[in-house]
């Protein structure tokens, strides 16, 4: 990563580009403006590790910051991928870890966040689902 960040912006300290676990992010509690996740929630293993991924990301933003998400759910797709909360083999084939609405909102509403945009889903050719999420730390809610 480090060296496509130097190639193609060569006047950033490679100090800025950092990698680690998203169960464990390199940075202080609050330090950063916005997370961006996309297409990585999906790979939780189960819904404790989605979990845990979700706390993680919250710990690290700011008050007033930005949390964006594009995740696999079974929006659109219920009767043919199952219930949420779940790993779910899709018909693409690939098995993805898959929310719907009621999840996303009771995860806003846990962490005290607010939704900075409706939840959006796009259906991919009846091959899976993608949904965006995007939330705001609200500066007088549950802090991590």
């Amino acid at each position: 990563m480090q060296a496509v960040a130097a190639r193609l912006a060569p006047e950033l300290p490679p100090q800025n580009f950092l990698t680690g676990e998203i169960e464990r992010l390199p940075w202080d509690e609050a330090s950063v403006d916005a997370v961006v996740c996309s297409a990585v929630l999906h790979f939780a293993r189960d819904l404790a590790h989605f979990d845990r991924m979700i706390e993680e990301m919250w710990r690290v933003l700011a008050p007033d910051g930005m949390l964006f998400a594009r995740l696999a759910s079974n929006i659109g797709l219920e009767s043919v991928v199952g219930p949420a909360g779940r790993r779910a083999r899709l018909p693409d084939g690939s098995d993805r870890f898959v929310v719907d609405e009621a999840m996303l909102l009771e995860r806003t509403e846990r962490l005290g966040g607010r939704l900075l945009d409706p939840l959006k889903t796009t259906n991919v050719q009846q091959q899976r689902c993608m949904t965006t999420w995007c939330l705001n730390k609200n500066p007088t809610g549950r802090k991590s």
